[in-house]
Formats: C-alpha cells, sequence, structure tokens
C-alpha cells in the first residue's frame, strides 16, 4: 500500500484526472484480493475480517484524501475543519466485513455555508465506483439522522453500530450525540420489532443441511442481535462488555469460539464462490473444509459441517438466554404463554426432567430460563438408575417431542439419550434429508405424534402404550447408528437394544424394535423402487415381518421417517404405493408356508450376498442373481454353487450341458432356446429319473439337474452327448408309453399364488412317466418355472411350479384327462 500511496501522491502532484487515480485504486484492490486465500489460512476467523476492514479503511482514507486535495489544493484546512466524516455501517462498522459483502458507508456533513461539501462528497462517491467497489452509501447531515432513523428499522440498526473512518473528528462527535439519542429512542418499540424480525427468519432459514450463515437459526444475525439490544440498553461495543449478570465469562468464551469458527467458514465461502455467499451449500463443503485446514476426503468434510451445525446451535443457545435477559423489562410475560417455565424447586437436573414429562401431555417450548437452568444444574456425570426411570418416561408422554427439542436447544440430548451421541450434528450428505441426523430424528418424533393420515392414525391408536412407547424409542433412535464403517441399520439396533434395557424394557418388544431398526428402510425403497403388485416383491418384504402388529408398525414407522425428512417428501403418490404394499403384505401373511419360503430364501441371500465369487461379479449380474424367480435354486443349492450356475448362464448363448458319471448318471442343462426334455427323458427312460430340478433363471434361460437311477459306461457318453444335442431339435419327437395315473394322484391348485399354479403327482414309479408328464406340458404350452422332481421307494413325488396363464389354468380338465389316459 506504501507503494500505492507514492504513486497516487505523484498523480496529485500532476493533477492527474481522477479516473487515473482509481484505475491505480483498482488494480491495488486486485492484487489484494488475489492474495486474500493465503492471508486467510494463517488467519484466525475475526482477525481476518478485521484486516480486510482495515484494508478497506485505507482505501476509503486515500479516496477522501484525493478528493480534499483536489477540493482544496495547496489551501486544504485540516480535516476537522471540513464539516464531513465517514463512517462506517453493518458488519463493517462492526469490523466482521467479509470479502465480498457490500461495504455500507455513510457520509455524514453539516450544511455550513462556504463550504462546497456536496461536490466533495460525488467526487468520494465517484472514485469509490470507479474502484470497483460494491459499495453501499448514505449520505446524511448530523440534523436529520435521528429522523431518518424513524422511518426503517434496519437505518437505525446500522446507526447504533457505526464507526468513524476519516474526515472530521467534531462532526463524528455530533453524530455520536445523534446516535446516542437515537438508542434511547422507542427502545421497545426497536426490540419487539427486532424480535419479530428474528422470528421471520427463523422460520425462513430454519437449522438445515444447507444453513443460511447469515439469516438462519444460529447465525450472525441471533450474534448480533444480542449486541444490538446491548448497545441499545448498555452502549457497550462487544458483547463480552455486557454486565456479568447478563453474559457469563465461561459461556461466552464458548459463544466466542463457535462465532470465530463460523466467521472462517463464512469468509472461505466468499473466497471459493468468489461473490457474497450465505448459504452453505453442500457442493461448497469440499472446497471450505480444504481451506479450514480439514483432512481431505469425506471424513474431513464430515466433520467440517458438524462443527458448522454444532456452532450455530451454541449460538442459538446463548443468543435466546441473553436476548431473554436483556429485553426482560420490555416484554411482558403474558406475550410467552406458551412457554414452560422452572419450578423455583427443581434442584437438578432429574427434577427439570420431571417437569418436562409433566407438561408434555401438550405441545410446548421451554422458556429461555429453563435453558439456562437445565444447562447450570447439578446432574450426575453420567445418567444412573434413577434418572434412567424418568427418562423413560419421555417416551410414554403423548408429546415428546417437545421434550427432545428442549433437550437439544440446551445441547443435552447426547447426555440424556448416549445411544444418539455420534449422530447430534451429524450431516447428511445423501442429497434426500434435509437435517442433520438428530434434527431429522426429533422431526420423526413430531410426524409420529402428529399423523395427518386417519388409516395411518388409526393403526397406531390399536397399539397399547408399551408399543406406542417403543415405536417412539425405535423412531427417534432409527439413525442412530449412523457415521460408521459397519451398516447403521444394524448399529442402530444395537444401539436401541442396549439403550432399552437400560430403562427395562420388556424382551419381547425390544425384539420387535430390533426388527423395526434393521429394517426402517424396506417399505420405502420396496414401496419406491419396485413392483409393489409382483409377488416375490411382496413376500421378500412381508417375510421381514411376520405378524401384522410388526406391518402396522413399520407403516408407521415409514410415514414418520420420511415426512422426517422434509416437506413434501412423503406425499400422495408414494403414500399410495406404501399403501399398496402394506395392504397386499397383509394378504400375503395368510399364506405361512410361501413366507417361510420366502424367508430361507431371503437368508440364503444374504449369505450369497457375502461370498467372495459373488463380490467379484458385476452389480448387474449380481442383480440378475438376486431376482431369479425360482425360489428351489436357493434352497436347494450352496451360494457357491449359484454362482456357478450363474457364471455358466451368463456365457451360454443357446445352451450349454454337463454330464457327470460317479455313482450315478447325472445331466446339468442351461438353455435358452426351446428344449425338448421330454425327448431326452423318453430316450434315457432305461435309466430310471430319481431326482430332477427345473429352475428358471434370467433372459429366458432356465436350469435342468437331472439325476438317473443307473449309470452308463465311458463309451456311451457320445451317445448321450448326442441325444442331448438332438434334444434342442425341433424336428425330433418321441412318443412315450402312457403311465397309469390315477386322479387322486394328481392334486392342482391354480391359486397357490397370485403368479403360480402347484400340481404335485404322487404316483407308482413307471419308464418314462416324467417324459410323459413334460410332454403333455409342451403340446399344451405349459411353461415351468420350477419342478422338484424326486423317486423314493418306487414312487415318484413330483411337484411343478407353473406360471399362471391361460394354456395352464383354463386346461386343466383336459390336462388331467391326458395325464390320467382319458383323452
Amino acid at each position: 500500500m506504501d507503494d500505492v500511496k507514492r504513486e497516487i501522491e505523484t498523480l496529485l502532484h500532476e493533477n492527474a484526472p481522477d479516473i487515473k487515480i482509481a484505475k491505480v485504486l483498482k488494480q491495488d484492490i486486485k492484487n489484494y484480493f488475489e492474495t486474500l486465500e493465503e492471508t486467510f489460512v494463517t488467519s484466525g476467523g475475526k482477525d481476518f475480517l478485521v484486516k480486510h476492514t482495515k484494508k478497506i479503511d485505507s482505501i476509503l482514507k486515500t479516496v477522501y484524501k484525493v478528493a480534499h486535495r483536489e477540493m482544496f489544493g495547496d489551501y486544504a484546512p485540516m480535516k476537522n475543519a471540513i464539516p464531513l466524516s465517514l463512517v462506517a455501517l453493518g458488519s463493517y462498522g462492526r469490523e466482521q466485513l467479509c470479502v465480498h459483502s457490500d461495504i455500507d458507508l455513510m457520509i455524514v456533513y453539516k450544511e455550513v455555508p462556504g463550504y462546497n461539501l456536496k461536490e466533495m462528497i460525488e467526487k468520494i462517491l465517484y472514485i469509490l465506483w470507479d474502484t470497483g467497489l460494491k459499495l453501499g452509501h448514505r449520505v446524511h447531515t448530523v440534523e436529520e439522522l435521528k429522523e431518518v432513523s424513524r422511518t426503517d428499522i434496519t437505518i437505525k440498526t446500522a446507526l447504533i453500530e457505526s464507526r468513524f473512518i476519516e474526515g472530521s473528528a467534531f462532526v463524528w462527535m455530533e453524530t455520536q450525540n445523534a446516535i446516542s439519542q437515537i438508542r434511547h429512542d422507542d427502545i421497545k418499540g426497536f426490540i419487539q420489532s427486532k424480535l419479530s424480525e428474528q422470528e421471520h427468519k427463523h422460520k425462513k432459514y430454519p437449522l438445515a443441511m444447507e444453513p443460511n450463515l447469515k439469516e438462519g437459526v444460529g447465525g450472525f444475525r441471533d450474534a448480533n442481535l444480542v449486541f444490538w439490544i446491548g448497545k441499545i440498553r448498555f452502549n457497550v461495543d462487544n458483547i463480552k462488555d455486557l454486565p456479568s449478570d447478563v453474559v457469563d465469562e465461561k459461556e461466552y468464551r464458548t459463544f466466542r469460539m463457535a462465532l470465530e469458527f463460523l466467521f472462517r467458514v463464512r469468509s472461505a465461502m466468499h473466497l471459493v464462490t468468489g461473490k457474497k455467499e450465505d448459504t452453505l451449500r453442500l457442493d461448497l463443503i469440499p472446497d471450505i473444509a480444504r481451506l479450514l485446514g480439514y483432512k481431505k476426503g469425506y471424513g474431513g468434510q464430515m466433520r467440517c459441517a458438524q462443527k458448522v451445525t454444532e456452532s450455530l446451535k451454541i449460538i442459538r443457545l446463548y443468543s435466546t438466554i441473553w436476548i431473554d435477559i436483556l429485553t426482560r423489562e420490555h416484554i411482558p410475560e403474558d406475550q410467552n404463554e406458551n412457554f414452560v417455565y422452572p419450578k423455583k424447586e427443581a434442584q437438578n437436573f432429574n427434577d427439570l426432567l420431571k417437569e418436562l414429562c409433566a407438561h408434555a401431555t401438550e405441545p410446548f417450548h421451554v422458556h429461555p430460563t429453563f435453558l439456562q437452568k437445565l444447562i447450570t444444574v447439578k446432574r450426575p456425570e453420567r445418567p444412573g438408575k434413577i434418572l434412567y426411570k424418568t427418562i423413560s418416561e419421555i417416551f410414554h408422554q403423548p408429546h415428546s417431542h417437545s421434550i427432545l427439542n428442549a433437550l437439544s436447544y440446551a445441547r443435552l440430548l447426547q447426555y440424556t439419550i448416549p445411544a444418539i451421541k455420534k449422530v447430534v450434528d451429524l450431516p447428511q450428505f445423501d442429497g434426500y434429508h434435509q437435517y442433520a441426523v438428530d434434527i431429522h430424528s426429533i422431526h420423526c418424533v413430531y410426524h409420529l405424534e402428529n399423523i395427518k393420515d386417519p388409516f395411518i392414525q388409526a393403526l397406531f391408536d390399536k397399539l397399547n402404550s408399551k408399543e406406542k412407547m417403543m415405536l417412539k424409542i425405535v423412531t427417534f433412535l432409527h439413525d442412530a447408528g449412523k457415521g460408521r464403517k459397519r451398516d447403521h441399520h444394524y448399529v442402530g439396533a444395537s444401539l436401541f437394544k442396549v439403550f432399552a434395557k437400560k430403562i427395562n424394557l420388556e424382551t419381547d418388544y425390544i425384539a420387535q424394535g430390533e426388527t423395526l431398526i434393521h429394517y426402517h428402510t424396506l417399505m420405502s425403497n420396496t414401496a419406491q423402487r419396485k413392483d409393489v403388485y409382483n409377488e416375490k416383491t411382496i413376500l421378500d418384504f412381508t417375510a421381514h415381518f411376520k405378524s401384522k402388529k410388526l406391518l402396522d408398525m413399520i407403516y408407521i414407522l415409514t410415514y414418520a421417517d420420511m415426512n422426517g425428512v422434509g416437506e413434501g417428501i412423503y406425499n400422495p403418490f408414494n403414500a399410495k404405493l406404501i399403501k399398496t404394499l402394506y395392504l397386499n403384505a397383509l394378504e400375503a401373511l395368510k399364506n405361512p408356508h410361501m413366507l417361510d419360503v420366502a424367508t430361507k430364501r431371503l437368508k440364503k441371500e444374504q449369505r450369497l450376498s457375502g461370498n467372495a465369487l459373488f463380490k467379484k461379479l458385476t452389480a448387474l449380474q449380481q442383480k440378475k442373481i438376486l431376482q431369479i424367480p425360482s425360489d428351489l435354486l436357493f434352497l436347494q443349492y450352496t451360494p457357491a454353487k449359484i454362482v456357478e450356475i450363474a457364471h455358466k448362464a451368463f456365457a451360454t448363448e443357446a445352451y450349454t450341458f454337463d454330464i457327470q458319471r460317479e455313482a450315478h448318471l447325472s445331466i446339468e442343462v442351461i438353455r435358452r432356446k426351446p428344449f425338448n426334455i421330454a425327448y431326452l427323458l423318453g430316450k434315457l427312460s432305461a435309466l430310471g429319473v430319481v431326482h430332477m430340478d427345473i429352475c428358471k433363471l434370467f433372459d429366458e434361460l432356465k436350469y435342468f439337474k437331472i439325476d438317473f437311477a443307473g449309470n452308463v459306461d465311458t463309451e456311451e457318453i457320445m451317445h448321450i452327448e448326442k441325444i442331448l444335442h438332438d434334444s434342442f431339435d425341433t424336428q425330433k419327437s418321441y412318443k412315450s408309453a402312457i403311465p397309469v395315473i390315477h386322479k387322486e394322484e394328481l392334486t392342482i391348485d391354480t391359486e397357490h399364488s397370485k403368479t403360480y399354479a402347484l400340481m404335485n403327482l404322487n404316483c407308482q414309479d413307471q419308464k418314462g412317466l416324467l417324459a410323459y408328464v413334460i410332454g403333455i406340458f409342451d403340446e399344451i404350452g405349459v411353461d415351468i418355472a420350477t419342478a422338484k422332481v424326486h423317486t423314493i421307494k418306487n414312487r415318484a413325488r413330483d411337484m411343478f411350479l407353473i406360471e399362471k396363464n391361460g394354456n395352464f389354468c383354463h386346461n386343466v380338465d383336459t390336462i388331467i384327462d391326458k395325464l390320467t389316459g382319458n383323452n
């Protein structure tokens, strides 16, 4: 800056035009801004802002000097003799000017005959505009300041935090006298207006995942409000200078550290975006975390965002308490009827918690005096049996969310309910959740206690008191496992179990709660990502909730969870899908056999997902395997065998087969093109089939596994291979002998499920039996989805699961007649 001053002195001596001087200042400003990031790294929060403020001060002083010299030349009077002063307002006045914020300048003067002040003011403003600075300015005489302050609360606010920059100290002294009068003018009206303004901004900018650091909850405006009211009441220049019965020194230290951090975050936001920015958008966090020195990567970004939320909560807490103390004599008590005040007899934290429970029959907010008592009252290092008994009462209340809100406000949520400790202030970068985990959890409890859907409300009303209590705890802790390496569903269930035992919840309720947390996202994911009319989808979902009570609870929990995410997440469209899934699941509960099969398959799928070979497959291949419609494959085979079959299927274009001959002949076939299995079985009927599986795979592929009673010599393998190849020749046929099957040996259930019909055959084993049966199916065009064929003690026990289509269900009588020889 010294070089710049010398250059400007030279230009002034040469009577250079203002635009040339402005260009020098503009280049200096450009150079300065290019070094800001380097300065930021080595500066503290407020320190960086002060340095920036001083830089702007120096530019304004230089501009004043230029205007002063140009106006008066060699006969320039002393600054004090010119009735004009430059005054900083707003954040600039507080020395909290952020790098891309507007520079709020007031030029105040006195009308004195003989001075051409308006020309000097214009010259100052024109030079400043030519430098490219973002200037917000006001020009007033000293005499009109008080009247102007009455026209707009924002102007009055700016004036009471003004700061002298340059010019006449005498004018500044008169300005201060005017500001003193402004301070004492309608104090009550000022306070009420500012509190109303704060309430409006808090509603507009809640404490969300993308908080507004300036106007939102716990932001700079909350801290400013403490200063403004403190300035009005006590004429202090800093919050820490307020009386000790207003601001406790220890509380102020905590408050100041939070404010310092937020100063740094906001400065980083301006540097990263290159413009004025007040909202901490998710896409900015990686660069901001880097500037703030956090470890590179996701973990560092999480810690940065978490500290932002923590700091905002600290500012919110202490500013609320201090503003109440500062405004108490100006805000009548009858305006605060919805607040809960602490009782004088409350001696410890447990007493205060009991008070909160007593008031939770209706929604409430705690008064700042209650918050202050909560954070200062005696409490044990950690909750014990007596305290846990009271803690359990929280979840018995109709409006538990009001208690949880109060504890969160006082930053005592993690102390009261340790299970939530790791997720307090924890950000959620998934683009779905709009709040940190703990705030989302409280919102979920609120929506559980304020259900808008009559159908879901009726389900909740049918729960007994213990079930309602358990469900509230589940709703609050369902995301408590987030922020760990392990799946948060399972960690959350474990945390719930530990907490539930602390409050002596019965074992059955704990087991139900664990299930609900394990699968708390299943209903919304299934309803919104899968076909809610698909039978496998319905059975897979229902298999996790094997009672109507559990189904009711997961439905209620899903409603609360989705509503707790944010406005519009639970909407008429997905509400309909979720209700449809619920109703279809209720129907599925009526078929315990199929649910048992679905449960067994799910367990096998879980084992399969952990298989090393399965993990090596692509995501698409894994998905195809898990969507194989045949349950038999999952019930009958090991994970390794399933992967082996799938590998062969992925490589199959038309068909492949494998012949094994150990104790007996065994043939495996995977085919895409039509396969005349009746021909194959007919040709090999002399060997006798003892076991056969047919499994529908994916991409029009089927898997066949046929075990024969007999075996063949090595030299016969080529003959069997030829028979197998011929089985894919549509011109080949084999006429089987007609076996003897009695009607009573056949059972057909066309209503086995929504997707499949079932046919069971239990009869005397006969040569060509299976070839004949499958030949009849092929003749009519029946598609076998799954077949389980088994022969023991000379009796065939065959099960066929058949796609429900017109070819089977509409031809049942024909099929029976053909199978029993009545054709």
